[in-house]
C-alpha cells in the first residue's frame, strides 16, 4: 500500500514558539507510516483576521493555503482552532468551491487524523504522570473531537483516547471537562481581565484533580495557561498531546 503524503500545517505560534511541538508531530506521523512534508512557503491560515471581522485581509491568505496544500493526499495540523479556521470557515474566503471542497475533505486536526484514518499504535513505553486533559472549544464545538456537555451522547474523547493507551499514564478527573480557558485569541487581549480569570478557573479544576501536567491538543490554549502558571510559580508543567505520544520529558516547554 502507497504510503500516504501528508502535508503539515503547522500554526504561526508553534512554528515561532514551540517547535518542539512541530517535530513531535512529524515524529507521530512518521511513526504511523506516512510521508510527510513541511511547505516552507505557507503562512498564517487567516484565522486572526477573519475572527476580528478584517475578511478582506484574512482572503488572500485562504487561497494561499489552498494553492499549497492541494497536492496532499491529507492535510494534517496539531490545532483544532487552524484546523477549524479551514475546514468550517473557508467557505466565506474562497471563491472556487471545489478548490475549496477538495481542501475541506482532506484536513485533519492531529489526534482526529490518528484515531480516524491512521488508527494510531506506536504508543510510548510509559508516562508516569497524571494529566489532566484540556479540551479546546473549537476542538470539541466545532470539530467534534469530543462530547460537550451539551450533547446527550455517549461521552468520548479522541485525545483522551490515545492518551488512555499509554503506560503508567493517569487522567486527571476534572469538574469541568469541556470548559473553555479564555484565549480566544484577540479576546485575550480585548478582554484581558476576563480571560485571565476563566484561565486560572481552568487550572485550579486540574490542580485540584491532581494533575501534575496540563495537556491539550491546542498549543494556543496551553500558551495562555502557561503563562498564568509562571506568573504564580505553580509547579504545574504544559504538554501538547504530540510530546506526550512521543515520550517528551515533562521538563519541556518550561
Amino acid at each position: 500500500m502507497t504510503q500516504p503524503l501528508v502535508g503539515l500545517f503547522i500554526p504561526c505560534y508553534i512554528d515561532q514558539l514551540y517547535p518542539d511541538v512541530a517535530m513531535a508531530t512529524l515524529e507521530l506521523l512518521e511513526l504511523a507510516g506516512c510521508r510527510v512534508e513541511y511547505p516552507f512557503e505557507q503562512t498564517c491560515c487567516g484565522q486572526p483576521m477573519a475572527n476580528t471581522g478584517c475578511l478582506d485581509q484574512a482572503k488572500p491568505l485562504a487561497q494561499r493555503f489552498i494553492e499549497i496544500f492541494k497536492k496532499y493526499d491529507y492535510i494534517v495540523c496539531p490545532s483544532g482552532s487552524c484546523t477549524s479556521m479551514v475546514v468550517n470557515h473557508y467557505h466565506e474566503l474562497i471563491n472556487d468551491e471545489h478548490a475549496y471542497h477538495e481542501i475541506q475533505k482532506k484536513t485533519f486536526e492531529l489526534t482526529q487524523f490518528l484515531v480516524d484514518v491512521i488508527k494510531f499504535d506506536a504508543f510510548p513505553e510509559s508516562f508516569p504522570h497524571v494529566v489532566g486533559l484540556h479540551q479546546s472549544c473549537h476542538g470539541l464545538r466545532e470539530l467534534r473531537l469530543g462530547r460537550s456537555s451539551e450533547q446527550q451522547i455517549p461521552e468520548f474523547s479522541k485525545a483522551g483516547e490515545l492518551l488512555s493507551k499509554i503506560k503508567g499514564l493517569t487522567l486527571a478527573k476534572l469538574t469541568r471537562p469541556d470548559e473553555c480557558c479564555g484565549f480566544g485569541g484577540t479576546f485575550a487581549v480585548s478582554e484581558e481581565a476576563v480571560s485571565c480569570m476563566m484561565g486560572n478557573d481552568r487550572i485550579h479544576d486540574h490542580e485540584q484533580a491532581g494533575a501534575e501536567v496540563l495537556a491539550a491538543g491546542d498549543m494556543s490554549c496551553l500558551m495562555h495557561m502557561q503563562g498564568l502558571i509562571l506568573r504564580q510559580h505553580k509547579p504545574m508543567k504544559i504538554m501538547h498531546i504530540a510530546q506526550i505520544l512521543r515520550g517528551r520529558p515533562v521538563t519541556v516547554n518550561e
